[in-house]
């Protein structure tokens, strides 16, 4: 076996887990629909919202993806057993989201706690300037104490423009939003050197701090026709997600309150990121984007860059080249310099329109009711000196 694994019976409530400030937790069909009647596992979900009340209190952000609108809503229309054709998948969506949503509304509500539906498409993750507008819709959220439930919309998701699981899903949310740790509540504890239910000899891994082909060759099939996601799935998750600077866990979550569990040790796989989410964001935007324009800033700009401020629009002198909202753009002093680089939070058409201005004049100007910052600072990855 390689190094970059180790086998054990169980594992402790690593640091990742307890210093943890934003989680993001995967919830599959499986665990939320009962595989023999379609309905709802009303008392396991209201474990899980007890759950995630408690880490709330603790000051913890949590994001939910939730599966399961496909699960109930073939029920409901009484649609056979089986593979469903896509347009059997989007009616069963379309119905099972209100009964998914209707149900964490109200076990949310018993605690004080508001939900909030985000429905995703892969487009909304891939395309910069919609993945900007879903981020932001979360950060408010989030903002404002409330619980984002993210599901991929399979109401209008075709073959061609679907993840067509939630684990992948899962992780371009966690890296969307920088998350410390990503959940994927599972129907395994983890990961082992074979699938458990095949060989008995298979053993648990609790610690992976590089997926290296021997670790993807642990991985089986797809487990039920209520969840598409296998533990190839999981892997390609805690590839997407560590490379976001998200540390990842999986563990069963065919247990009651199974966020506590994590917290009092239970058995679980961790997939260790090797940088944190704002340094693996900070990359991406300085190595990774090719720039679309230029922000040239003045030298009150600058002096607050520095100091680890926003780039304020009142700051901005003069916009350079062709971009969107959400394009990578070079910021530049007055005399040229590379300061670094960003995501712009508005296209330049409207950049330059609003540059020099105050805050307080943006929504007369542009029509609507924009932010001060031009590029905000977890947009942002300064050069060093």
């Amino acid at each position: 076996m390689s190094q970059r694994a180790a086998t054990a019976e169980a594992s402790v409530a690593r640091p990742e887990w307890t210093r943890a400030r934003r989680i993001v937790v995967k919830i599959g069909s499986a665990l939320l629909a009962d595989r023999e009647t379609g309905t709802l596992k009303r008392e396991w979900l209201a474990s899980l919202v007890d759950d995630v009340t408690e880490l709330a209190k603790q000051g913890k952000d949590v994001v939910l993806v939730s599966s399961g609108s496909i699960a109930l809503g073939r029920h409901k229309l009484g649609l056979p057993k089986g593979p469903l054709e896509l347009e059997q998948s989007q009616a069963a969506a379309a119905v099972g989201q209100i009964s998914l949503a209707h149900a964490y509304q109200e076990l949310a509500a018993r605690s004080g706690l508001t939900v909030a539906q985000i429905l995703l498409t892969l487009g909304d993750t891939e395309q910069r300037q919609r993945y900007l507008n879903a981020r932001h819709t979360i950060e408010t959220l989030l903002e404002l104490r409330a619980i984002p439930v993210v599901n991929e919309n399979d109401t209008v998701a075709t073959a061609e423009i679907k993840y067509g699981d939630n684990d992948r899903l899962s992780a371009r949310v966690a890296g969307m939003v920088s998350a410390d740790c990503l959940v994927l509540l599972s129907d395994i504890d983890g990961l082992y050197t074979a699938p458990p239910n095949e060989d008995p000899d298979a053993r648990h891994i609790p610690l992976v701090t590089e997926i290296t082909p021997e670790i993807a060759a642990m991985a089986g099939d797809a487990g039920t026709e209520l969840s598409k996601g296998g533990m190839k799935t999981k892997i390609e998750a805690g590839r997407i997600a560590t490379a976001a600077g998200t540390n990842m866990v999986i563990t069963t979550g065919k247990v009651l309150n199974p966020l506590r569990a994590i917290s009092e040790g239970c058995k679980v796989t961790w997939f260790l990121a090797k940088q944190d989410p704002v340094t693996a964001k900070k990359r991406w935007i300085s190595g990774q984007l090719e720039p679309r324009g230029t922000l040239f800033v003045d030298a009150g700009a600058e002096k607050a860059l520095v100091a680890g401020k926003s780039l304020l629009v009142a700051g901005v002198t003069r916009v350079d080249g062709a971009f969107e909202r959400g394009d990578a753009v070079v910021i530049r002093s007055q005399d040229g310099r590379e300061l670094g680089r960003g995501l712009s939070a508005y296209p330049k058409s409207d950049a330059e329109r609003i540059l020099g201005r105050k805050s307080s004049q943006i929504a007369d100007i542009l029509g609507y009711e924009g932010g001060p910052e031009l590029i905000h600072r977890n947009d942002m990855a300064l050069n060093r000196k």
